[in-house]
């Protein structure tokens, strides 16, 4: 009696090894997440001066990369260190998903710029790499209206400024 059980107990090891490999699989949704940052010297990239922005609101579409139909809209808003977390519930591989800003919560930084204010994220496991659901997506930024006094030095120490920029000091 207790052979049989000896050799039951690898049989059933193995089982629960090929389920645990099923659930490992996942659902075929995904996890977008970035960060909104303001860029208070209009650079256009983060800067010493930049600072992330708690409230931010941004929202992702995805469309046919074809016909431009929309097939998928959702909002997230940013934590109090400017980080967003959207579910994606499936695939997007005939798609081009971008996450967009969309409002700022503060007055002084919420200007939009045309292309600059956005995010292209791939939502789809069909690549050639296995990994996870999760995707980030690069972060985006709101510009200052007015560059910051400070940003004059900043800009020189990424040997960025001269005399005619709007963001001398």
């Amino acid at each position: 009696m207790q052979l049989h059980k000896l050799l039951l107990l690898p049989a059933a090891a193995l089982l629960l090894l090929v389920a645990a490999g099923a659930r490992a699989e996942g659902p075929v949704g995904f996890v977008v997440t970035g960060r909104v940052y303001c860029d208070n010297c209009r650079a256009g990239f983060e800067t010493n001066a930049s600072h992330s922005i708690a409230g931010a609101t941004v929202q992702m579409e995805c469309r046919h990369f074809e016909t431009q139909q929309l097939h998928l809209k959702a909002e997230a808003t940013t934590n109090k260190w400017g980080w967003y977390k959207m579910e994606v519930g499936q695939d997007h591989q005939e798609e081009i998903c971008e996450v967009a800003l969309l409002k700022s919560p503060e007055a002084d930084c919420a200007e939009i710029e045309r292309f600059r204010d956005r995010s292209r994220v791939p939502l789809t496991r069909n690549n050639g790499i296995r990994q996870s659901g999760l995707r980030y997506a690069n972060p985006i930024a709101f510009f200052r209206k007015e560059p910051l006094p400070t940003c004059g030095a900043v800009l020189r120490a990424y040997d960025l400024y001269d005399d005619g920029s709007e963001n001398g000091d």
